[in-house]
């Protein structure tokens, strides 16, 4: 793994993907999405967010290849892109969220199995730095 400070290019494209997680309802359609494949309609009413934004949002994050899709019939459905996007926002809600105890919501966030609610497999995380480090 190269370290940020020792690549301008990783460090510019991981800033990228930064901006597409640095907006509200974007972060909260993500967040959503960690309990697996959803149509607009069940994310328009788990957010709030409403659906001319909610489409702006999901335009920007399958832009950004946060999210990946899926039709069938009429129906879009959307599904966090991979394990990696699932593992990032777990992370964040565990360090940036209401916790009392962000590092043992970090470990547990480590724990949950990846791929649940999809197609994938599920990939356990190893735990402790070794498992941070495989987000970047």
């Amino acid at each position: 793994m190269t370290a940020i400070h020792q690549n301008r290019a990783l460090a510019e494209a991981m800033t990228e993907k930064l901006r597409a997680y640095a907006q509200p309802q974007r972060l909260m359609i993500l967040s959503y999405l960690l309990n697996g494949e959803s149509t607009v309609g069940q994310i328009d009413a788990a957010t709030g967010i409403g659906q001319p934004a909610l489409s702006q949002q999901l335009a920007e994050l399958r832009r950004t290849e946060l999210v990946r899709t899926r039709r069938a019939a009429k129906q879009v459905y959307y599904t966090l892109a991979d394990d990696r996007t699932a593992l990032c926002v777990r992370t964040m809600e565990a360090m940036m969220g209401d916790s009392s105890d962000p590092a043992g919501a970090l470990q547990q966030a480590l724990e949950i199995p990846l791929g649940a609610g999809s197609a994938e497999p599920a990939v356990r995380v190893p735990r402790g730095a070794a498992g941070f480090a495989r987000i970047g």
